[in-house]
């Protein structure tokens, strides 16, 4: 269809009633060719072709705004179809509104839980989930072992080092027995000597002294040797403890690395630092798990609702029913639908006085083209050439 062709439909088909109501009070774009040389080939073909631009830009923007002026007058027809729905129909199709904004509230509030959990993170701990929890129970008691191990080891270490400290004790104890008792021989033959000289010197009879003596010495030796058995006794019982310490240190030191290199192989295994880090990447995990499915199945609800919504408003011969799932309110709140009317009506108003525009400066350029034509009859064949052109480059 030509250039001319079109314009002309515009005004005898739905649009030609445009062309009454246009209103006059529209900025005035009028052609003037007062100042054009029709003689002057080249200000003629220029003028030509300002009104062939007129009239394709008036074109294009007629098509658009048709084509909305169009949608929004379906918008209306089938808020009036709805209007006209029996109240069992409108019963049903509330209902699913309604479901629709419950679930899309509950799609808000998911949204707000979103990323409580990175996805690295995430993708971590679906790994290991095989081994969860009882992976995390056995990283637990094996750190809670590491604690009493270490404990254990310290209590050890502190009974031996007090054995030691006894040992030394006894050790010594037994040095200074053995010097009272060459004390005590010292001195009894010291005594005896002393003795023997008064009973030469004064010719006394010293046998009580000698007996005395013998009684103190006997009596000082029989003490330490009581004394220096007892410490050797003790001394026997210090060092099998000692032993036994030593072989329980021993075998704490081999649980302690037995369970430092299973600690070392579960902290890679789960890729953390400590249980309290795997409990808390597991308690988000499970969060997160149970957000998604709840996710899932609200977008499969959705769906369905969305679905069933749609096929009920298709057989209420409703032509744009996929329009209502994004103003499902209206359906439920009658405020909401006399306010998106009254807005719907404000847009058609408005398209209408740009397409009255538009089909006015349409009108008036194909005039202007076609009055040429009729003063210029010389120049006819010429002009309708350019319009030939003009036509082809814009097909």
């Amino acid at each position: 269809m030509g250039l001319l062709g079109k314009i002309k439909n515009f005004f005898s088909g739905d649009y030609g009633a445009y062309e009454e109501g246009y209103d006059e009070n529209w900025e005035d774009t009028s052609l003037n060719r007062d100042n054009v040389d029709m003689h002057d080939r080249q200000q003629r073909e220029e003028y030509v072709k300002a009104c062939l631009e007129q009239m394709s830009e008036a074109s294009e923007e007629l098509d658009t705004l048709g084509g909305e002026y169009n949608l929004v007058t379906s918008y209306l027809t089938d808020m009036e179809e709805i209007e006209a729905l029996s109240p069992e129909v409108k019963e049903k199709l509330k209902g699913y509104a309604k479901k629709l904004a419950e679930l899309e509230n509950d799609k808000e509030r998911l949204e707000e839980r979103k990323g409580i959990m990175p996805e690295a993170e995430f993708n971590h701990m679906e790994r290991i989930e095989q081994y969860m929890p009882d992976g995390y129970k056995k990283l637990k008691e094996a750190e809670e072992y590491q604690v009493a191990v270490k404990k254990d080891m310290g209590r050890l270490e502190g009974e031996r080092h007090a054995y030691y400290f006894r040992r030394n004790e006894l050790i010594n104890a037994q040095k200074n027995m053995k010097g009272i008792t060459a004390i005590c021989v010292g001195s009894m033959i010291v005594l005896i000597c002393i003795l023997a000289v008064i009973s030469q010197m004064l010719q006394l009879d010293v046998t009580i002294g000698y007996a005395i003596a013998i009684v103190i010495v006997a009596v000082a030796l029989t003490f330490v040797y009581l004394k220096f058995h007892e410490s050797q006794r003790e001394l026997v019982k210090v060092d099998k403890s000692i032993n036994k310490l030593v072989l329980l240190q021993n075998n704490a030191k081999i649980h302690y690395v037995n369970n430092t290199n299973l600690l070392e192989y579960l902290y890679v295994k789960y890729d953390v630092n400590s249980s309290t880090e795997l409990k808390r990447l597991w308690d988000k995990y499970i969060e997160e798990v149970n957000r998604r499915e709840e996710e899932r199945q609200m977008e499969l609800d959705l769906d369905e609702n969305q679905t069933a919504l749609i096929s009920l408003l298709r057989r209420c011969k409703i032509q744009d029913p996929s329009i209502w799932l994004r103003q499902a309110q209206a359906l439920i709140d009658s405020k909401e639908m006399v306010e998106i009317r009254h807005n719907l009506i404000i847009r058609r108003q408005k398209l209408r006085k740009q397409m009255e525009y538009n089909a006015k400066v349409a009108q008036e350029a194909q005039g202007e083209v076609q009055d040429i034509v009729e003063n210029y009859p010389e120049y006819a064949e010429k002009i309708l050439d350019l319009v030939s052109d003009y036509e082809k480059a814009l097909a």
